[in-house]
């Protein structure tokens, strides 16, 4: 898959279809409409483009109301890629997209730039300056353009209609079972390891602490992950928040990667977090808290085999 950023390659994605937002997460909704943009691109053969935004387009028009992301550009190509997308067009917005009347933006971007057949959106799909366009406009639009349209309806999980904003309500509070539920792929930290206290080599349980993620943070609390390293797939017990043990306030991500024992130091690691195990907590003494990570370790390598 390319992934371009701005119109730099029309033979990448002219005469094909596009799907056209910000696929934060590309969790299972997005991937239904995906699913339905690949099969009648590769149909005609002709390519499946996704056309998203980077800054969101709230970073620049209210940026204090701008929510933390789920994914950076790089792993919704990853996932884009795996769903059938043949090209991820990764637009730098600017004030002048952002002013485009609904007609404006179809036939500058849709006709003009992308040059495309169709489009395959979902229900709730706005565009234009104020996000004045919606589907009914859209579909005016693409009946008097000659353009197809593909609207494919909403997925839910029991009574909640699955979208990015219920994604991170559910990754803030803890819940990280149903935001995996609703993502339909664990969800991804990346950082780089810095050095920390060394307290985890110490008791037999060495972690690596990221620092520098772009994402949503979890709320505080010790979650079940998996970390690919050399090609082996690895559970991983994920510890963020402070330790109260030691009186140490700081917030730290800290990852124990299971069965692995090389120098993470200076590394780009992932981690994959599947489901929640506890709350942070301060134990009396070492011994205690060293009881119950085999207890964590014993639970987390019972989650680990768990994929959506």
């Amino acid at each position: 898959m390319k992934l371009l950023r701005g119109f730099t390659d029309p033979a990448a994605y002219s005469d094909g279809y596009v799907s056209i937002g910000n696929f934060d997460g590309v969790h299972r909704g997005h991937q239904k409409m995906i699913a339905t943009l690949a099969r009648q691109s590769h149909a005609d053969g002709v390519p499946a483009a996704i056309m998203t935004f980077d800054p969101h387009p709230i970073a620049l028009l209210a940026p204090e109301r701008m929510p933390p992301r789920l994914n950076t550009v790089e792993q919704k190509a990853e996932l884009l890629e795996q769903c059938g997308v043949d090209v991820l067009i990764a637009y730098p917005t600017d004030r002048e997209l952002l002013g485009l009347s609904p007609e404006e933006f179809v036939g500058r971007i849709v006709q003009s730039e992308l040059h495309v057949r169709g489009l395959v959106e979902g229900p709730n799909f706005c565009f234009g300056k104020d996000r004045a366009g919606d589907v009914a406009r859209l579909r005016s639009l693409c009946n008097a353009t000659g353009l197809s349209l593909t609207i494919v309806e909403a997925v839910t999980d029991g009574d909640v209609i699955v979208s990015s904003s219920a994604i991170r309500t559910a990754i803030s509070e803890g819940r990280m079972a149903d935001a995996v539920a609703m993502l339909g792929h664990p969800y991804r930290l990346t950082g780089t390891v810095g050095s920390g206290a060394g307290r985890g080599r110490a008791i037999g349980v060495p972690t690596a602490n990221l620092s520098g993620i772009e994402t949503l943070l979890p709320r505080d609390g010790v979650y079940a992950g998996r970390v690919s390293l050399e090609g082996v797939s690895h559970p991983a017990a994920v510890h963020l928040g402070p330790n109260p043990t030691f009186a140490d306030e700081d917030r730290k991500l800290e990852v124990h990667v299971v069965g692995y024992s090389g120098n993470l130091y200076g590394r780009s690691l992932s981690v994959d977090l599947i489901d929640r195990v506890r709350d942070t907590m301060p134990f009396p003494d070492v011994t205690a808290l060293q009881a119950q990570l085999n207890q964590d370790m014993a639970t987390i390598r019972r989650m680990g085999g768990k994929t959506p």
